[in-house]
């Protein structure tokens, strides 16, 4: 099989991409998200947004340096743009989240929303000379003075690129979740409980009817209209304006 590239009937059911059209897809390169939580930019480009027509139009576009992923300039055509990331094609900026099939979907957004992007804590980690190193969910590690007060299943809203933390939100009961695995997924749904194990087994979260494991759960307030994604209490104001929009 070859490493840059995969079959189509074998790749995840999470790409949203027909299965019997060609042979071969591109594989985005090891990074910070599995592979189901990802795709190549390549992909995305082409078959997703559309904006170029085959691969060497997608590497010209590129060689451009318009195009970004996380506020950073982007030139491999084989980069994983994954779950929360924030991609820019030259005016024009997405989200990638999951729906409600478990599909993932770039939503394009404001300039003012590609600015920062919500990460969950996985875990912290302490390092040379005490300080507090948090591990997120897309394979950045950020050390922050505050990082002892901010728990392991948070949700932090950073900055794009400065990686800033803007706002916090703690993951406990009462919080809107947003499920990102589970047969739930790419719903919201209030925290009941948070169950911590005391063994191998992961926890669990419950909620009203059903319950899920914690890492298929973002523990922040989460707002949709149409389909412009919204976090965080602070946000209600622009909540309420593009309600009013309609």
């Amino acid at each position: 099989m070859s490493s840059s590239h995969l079959k189509r009937l074998a790749m995840p059911r999470s790409w949203a991409l027909p299965r019997k059209t060609t042979v071969w897809v591109t594989r985005p390169r090891p990074g910070g998200h599995s592979l189901d939580r990802c795709m190549a930019l390549t992909v995305i480009l082409r078959d997703v947004l559309g904006v170029a027509g085959n691969k060497r139009e997608v590497k010209r576009l590129l060689a451009t340096r318009k195009v970004l992923v996380d506020g950073r300039v982007e030139t491999d055509p084989r980069r994983g743009v994954g779950l929360m990331d924030v991609l820019t094609v030259a005016e024009d900026s997405y989200r990638c989240v999951l729906d409600e099939n478990g599909k993932l979907r770039y939503r394009q957004i404001g300039s003012k929303d590609a600015a920062w992007k919500v990460c969950r804590i996985d875990g912290k980690t302490t390092v040379r000379g005490g300080s507090t190193q948090y591990n997120l969910h897309d394979g950045r590690n950020i050390i922050d003075e505050k990082a002892k007060t901010y728990n392991a299943g948070d949700s932090l809203r950073i900055s794009l690129p400065e990686q800033k933390v803007l706002a916090h939100f703690v993951f406990e009961q009462g919080a809107t979740a947003y499920l990102v695995g589970g047969q739930h997924i790419g719903s919201l749904a209030t925290v009941d409980e948070r169950l911590e194990k005391r063994s191998s087994m992961p926890n669990e979260v419950t909620f009203s009817d059903f319950g899920t494991v914690e890492r298929n759960v973002f523990g922040a307030p989460t707002f949709f209209v149409e389909q412009q994604m919204f976090w965080g209490n602070d946000r209600l104001d622009f909540l309420v304006e593009a309600y009013n929009a309609l």
